[in-house]
C-alpha cells in the first residue's frame, strides 16, 4: 500500500510564501513523475506543476515564475515553493505521483488547504 502524505498548507497573507511537501511511502519500486494540482471550490482540478524523475519541470500558465517545484528522489519527496501568493491561489492542493510498484499507477494525496487572505 502506497501513501502520499502532504504538509505545509495553511493561511497566509497576499504576497506571502508557503512551502508544500509530499512524501510517498510504502511498496514503491520507483516514482516516475511527481506533481501538484489544485482545486478551488466550484472549479476543476488543474495542474500547478510537475517534475520528472530526471528533474524536468512543467508549470501551469498562472504560475508565472512565482512557484518552484523540486524533488528529492532518495526521500520520495516533492516540494512546491510558492511565493508572491495571491487570493486566487486559494485552493486545496493535491500531490500526485506516478508509482511503479508491481504495476504503474497514478496516486493522489488527500490534499492540503492553502488560503491566501487579501
Amino acid at each position: 500500500q502506497v501513501q502520499l502524505v502532504e504538509s505545509g498548507g495553511g493561511l497566509v497573507q497576499a504576497g506571502g510564501s508557503l512551502r508544500l511537501s509530499c512524501t510517498a511511502s510504502g511498496s514503491i519500486f520507483s516514482i516516475r513523475d511527481m506533481g501538484w494540482y489544485r482545486q478551488a471550490p466550484g472549479q476543476q482540478r488543474e495542474l500547478v506543476a510537475n517534475i520528472t524523475r530526471g528533474g524536468s519541470t512543467n508549470y501551469g500558465d498562472f504560475v508565472k515564475d512565482r512557484f518552484s517545484i523540486s524533488r528529492d528522489n532518495a526521500k520520495n519527496t516533492v516540494y512546491l515553493q510558492m511565493n508572491s501568493l495571491k487570493p486566487e491561489d486559494t485552493a486545496v492542493y493535491y500531490c500526485n505521483a506516478v508509482i511503479l510498484s508491481f504495476i504503474e499507477y497514478n496516486k493522489w494525496g488527500q490534499g492540503t488547504q492553502v488560503t491566501v487572505s487579501s
